[in-house]
């Protein structure tokens, strides 16, 4: 009994959890744009909002005035640092109103608002306590309201008017070309030529808040804020026949706003805000859950490109209303990511990794169904034949009155194609090859596996009904030829050079092509390899490529792909063979779909479900307007190294300092579409004369910038569309006053009075260089002639010491010749006296004798001994007076260096008297035993 009833709780559950489940609530809402309060500066709470001529958007927010221009937000504390309550843009100006504060706001030539109080007017004093909620216009007056007064103020005049209440003023409206209010418990007045007059004093208005009024077919509509809409007919108020009123009753409404297109925008306390189309039936109501940040509607304000703007009780919304995407968002998970889609019998399919869901095709209130059995990854959905065929995880499955009969049981489906010439056989590729299904007594079923080839065929291609082309990420493409019978590849050739992740292979037009991040490349039969497309290659650069999935569009023979910024149609062309391609700027990182296994399918008319991440998208493609807006340039600041700055006026051309040459540029392109992504392009001619890389920054600063003239520009592009104008601005930054013209001037006129001055020195260096060359050049001439005279002196010298040489070669020659001399006489003696002595030998003997002695041979030989050694018998005689000329002569021998032998004949006188002669002159001159004689003399 216990396990009984343990199965039965388990039971309970699991068809709990599967009755939940089946059914998931679908609502395919247009894109909302969320900003919280740290993206835009601000407090939680936005109580109007409002837009100026060139599309920036301005919020009267807890914190002062918030200011869009699509790229940033700017906040202007209030006057008087209190909460702003209201704001309008009527011209050039922006009215606001806070706390015992009312006044206008005006852009200057910087790029920034100034702000002008008017109750600051001496005409007028305010109510004590007094806030300004709201702020309205009529030609050429500007209505400020608070709960219990109306200040009208005439713009040209700049007179006010004022207009009491008697209890309490709860909402101003503008009507066409007239002004009402509420005055609580009194009804509803219309302001006349500045007097105030009763409209309506039912006690439905008397009892009951009035959030707006509006025109309607001619009609007054009075909007309540818990009791719905009342139409205002032959002075009586009348519930509005239309449904709505039923769903307002359960809502308290706060604001609202009434459309270009003639429908409403409503915003509620507690379930966001609803849309209605102009005959009053709901468009769409979007809360918290389905994108919205808050569900208080604080205000409502639809701007000039039909964007309906959310002042929430915690954030700004942005819904773009008339967008071509509509977005379908599985907020709680139950859907999963969306991998396969269909339409089959009026159904849509969806196959996702949870398993493969369903709903009515045109009743998108209905919600999805799952279909029971096909829990799990889903990889294909196809109509073959008339007959919806699934790919999944766990096999293959044929879906039949929105129940799944699974018909093949081999793991992993990644896709099912026809084969021609076979129409009950059907190809199939898995995670382990390729199988073929047949279809025998109206029932489908697994065939055969075809042997030889066991790789995963996630993409292939069946051409001329035996050849299967297969792409495989990781090896490449591979060639099979298969048998009549698909039973078993004969030849498989590879082809390595295309493989890569992400890439694809499809059939289009007869042809097989293989795409990957180099291009499309079409198989050439003739030569039997891939040949790159360059026309196809055209729609996407390597640097923009995502992933190679392309889906053939087979009724419309249409080709879809993708990139990181656009969606790509190809189509065929209507006038010629090339294609027609389309580029739909719907960036990867806005479509949010699984890499490589996007899908899209047509649902209806141009309109397109792409599958997403959380659910999927619905794309209107005719009605997918690629063009944008203008770039404006919106501030510059110049800031020095210091960290101080200044604004630039956007109206002139700038003359900046050197130290100013820090240069910051803020622009925007004002646009509020959540799926067009702006991306900017700037460039800096004077330095950086190339167009940058495109960016999404709204802002670019050039550092450190060179003296010069500069023109700066800015462009950008949503997609591969590129705006309408280029923004620019020219500014000129000075050289340093050391760098000046004025400085160059001067130091022109210095140089030139340092040439004069250098050459004026280098002149008087010069003249006093040639002067000291000259000086140096006659001393160089001195010296010369001093050298000259002393090698003259030299030379003479030489030819003195000649000289001298001669004279005692002569000397010696001479003393030779005298002894010789006089040994041939001594000789001649002796023979003579050793023959007879007679008379006439005698006398011949003494003739010897008188020419042995004759003492002109002396003075001869003194004459030429002085001349060989000048002064030396003087100086002899002065050393030693007591010296004869016989001791004279002998010393004059010894300085010969004559020996004792040699001496004897000059002498005429024996060896052994010249050595007696010797020993005497020793004794005259006093010399030491141990002196030579001879040394002496020669030394003296």
């Amino acid at each position: 009994m216990d396990r009984f009833i343990k199965y039965s709780i388990k039971v309970f559950f699991l068809l709990s959890f599967l009755s939940f489940c089946s059914c998931l609530l679908a609502q395919e809402v247009p894109p909302v744009k969320v900003f919280s309060p740290q993206q835009y500066n601000g407090e939680n709470q936005n109580w109007s909002i409002s837009q100026a001529k060139d599309k920036t958007i301005y919020v009267a927010n807890n914190a002062g005035l918030l200011e869009y221009n699509g790229a940033n937000w700017r906040r202007y504390d209030s006057p008087n640092e209190t909460i702003l309550r209201s704001v309008k843009v009527v011209g050039d100006r922006i009215y606001t109103g806070c706390y015992m504060e009312f006044g206008y706001w005006l852009k200057n030539s910087f790029g920034f608002l100034e702000y002008t109080s008017l109750s600051n007017n001496k005409n007028i004093s305010l109510v004590e306590d007094e806030q300004f909620w709201q702020i309205n216009y009529l030609d050429d007056w500007v209505l400020f309201s608070s709960l219990d007064r109306v200040y009208i103020y005439n713009t040209k005049e700049e007179e006010f008017k004022i207009i009491d209440s008697e209890s309490s003023i709860t909402k101003l409206f503008k009507v066409d070309d007239s002004i009402y209010f509420q005055d609580l418990n009194i009804g509803v007045y219309q302001i006349i030529n500045g007097d105030k007059t009763v409209l309506i004093d039912d006690e439905i208005v008397k009892n009951n808040n009035v959030v707006n009024m509006f025109e309607y077919k001619s009609q007054l509509l009075v909007q309540t804020e818990n009791n719905g809409v009342y139409v205002f007919k032959d002075k009586a108020l009348l519930p509005w026949s239309n449904d709505i009123n039923e769903t307002l009753l359960k809502y308290s409404v706060y604001s609202s706003a009434k459309l270009k297109d003639g429908g409403f925008a409503i915003g509620t306390i507690s379930n966001g805000v609803i849309i209605l189309d102009k005959n009053g039936e709901i468009v769409n109501q979007i809360n918290q859950n389905l994108g919205l940040s808050n569900n208080t509607v604080l205000s409502v304000f639809e701007d000039i490109d039909s964007n309906i703007w959310l002042g929430l009780d915690n954030g700004i919304n942005c819904i773009n209303s008339k967008s071509p995407i509509k977005i379908f968002n599985d907020s709680r998970g139950q859907l999963g990511s969306v991998y396969a889609s269909s339409v089959y019998n009026g159904y849509l399919y969806l196959g996702t990794n949870q398993g493969l869901f369903y709903r009515d095709l045109y009743n998108t209130d209905k919600p999805f169904t799952f279909i029971k059995g096909t829990q799990g990854q889903v990889w294909f959905l196809e109509v073959i034949s008339d007959e919806l065929f699934c790919g999944h995880n766990s096999g293959t499955f044929l879906i039949a009155n929105n129940k799944a009969k699974k018909i093949a049981n081999i793991k992993g489906t990644w896709s099912i194609k026809p084969i021609e010439g076979k129409s009950n056989m059907l190809l199939q590729g898995n995670y382990n090859g390729l199988y073929t299904l047949e279809k025998l007594n109206n029932n489908w079923s697994l065939k055969n596996k075809i042997d030889g080839f066991d790789l995963s065929a996630r993409f292939f291609e069946l051409v001329n009904n035996t050849t299967i082309f297969v792409s495989h990420e990781y090896k490449g493409v591979y060639k099979i030829e298969v048998n009549e019978e698909f039973t078993k590849a004969k030849n498989i050739k590879i082809d390595t050079f295309s493989k890569g992740l992400y890439s694809s292979l499809f059939n289009y037009n007869d042809n097989v092509y293989y795409v990957y991040s180099e291009g499309y490349y079409k198989y050439d039969f003739n030569k039997e390899e891939f040949i790159k497309d360059s026309l196809l290659s055209q729609t996407f650069k390597p640097s923009n490529y995502t992933s190679g999935k392309l889906i053939h569009e087979a009724n419309s023979n249409t080709l879809w792909g993708f990139t990181n910024t656009d969606i790509i149609q190809v189509k065929p062309g209507k006038l010629s063979n090339k294609p027609q391609i389309r580029k739909i700027a719907l960036p990867k990182s806005l479509r949010l779909g699984v890499t490589s296994y996007e899908n899209i399918i047509n649902i209806k008319d141009s309109k397109y479900l792409l599958g997403t991440t959380s659910g999927y998208l619905i794309i209107d493609i005719d009605n997918f307007n690629n063009t944008i807006e203008k770039i404006n340039i919106n501030s510059i600041n110049s800031n020095k190294h210091s960290g101080e700055y200044k604004l630039l006026n956007l109206n002139e051309i700038a003359d900046l300092k050197p130290e100013d040459n820090n240069i910051e540029f803020f622009y925007s392109l004002t646009q509020f579409n959540k799926f067009k992504v702006v991306e900017y392009q700037h460039q800096l001619k004077g330095i950086y004369n190339n167009w940058s890389e495109w960016s999404n920054s709204p802002n670019v600063l050039y550092k450190n910038l060179p003296p010069g003239d500069y023109t700066f520009s800015v462009r950008a592009r949503v997609g591969e569309n590129i705006s309408k104008n280029i923004a620019s601005y020219q500014f000129y930054i000075n050289k340093p006053w050391y760098a000046s013209n004025l400085a160059v001037v001067i130091y022109v006129i210095g140089l030139v009075l340092l040439i004069f001055l250098l050459h004026h020195f280098y002149d008087g260096y010069h003249k006093k260089q040639r002067r000291m060359l000259i000086i140096k050049a006659e001393r160089d001439l001195q010296h010369k002639e001093l050298e000259n005279r002393q090698q003259q002196m030299h030379f003479e010298n030489l030819k003195l010491q000649q000289d001298i040489d001669n004279k005692s070669r002569e000397l010696a020659i001479s003393t030779m010749s005298l002894i010789k001399k006089n040994e041939f006489l001594n000789s001649i003696k002796s023979e003579l006296k050793s023959k007879d002595t007679n008379d006439n030998i005698k006398s011949v003997i003494k003739i010897i004798d008188k020419n042995i002695n004759n003492t002109d041979d002396w003075k001869f030989f003194q004459e030429a001994f002085n001349n060989a050694d000048k002064d030396f018998l003087q100086k002899l005689k002065n050393e030693h007076s007591v010296l004869t000329p016989n001791d004279l002569k002998l010393c004059a021998y010894l300085r010969l260096n004559l020996s004792s032998k040699e001496i004897a004949p000059l002498l005429n006188i024996s060896a052994r008297s010249v050595e007696v002669k010797r020993y005497r002159l020793r004794k005259k001159m006093n010399l030491p035993h141990e002196t030579s004689l001879a040394n002496y003399i020669i030394e003296l």
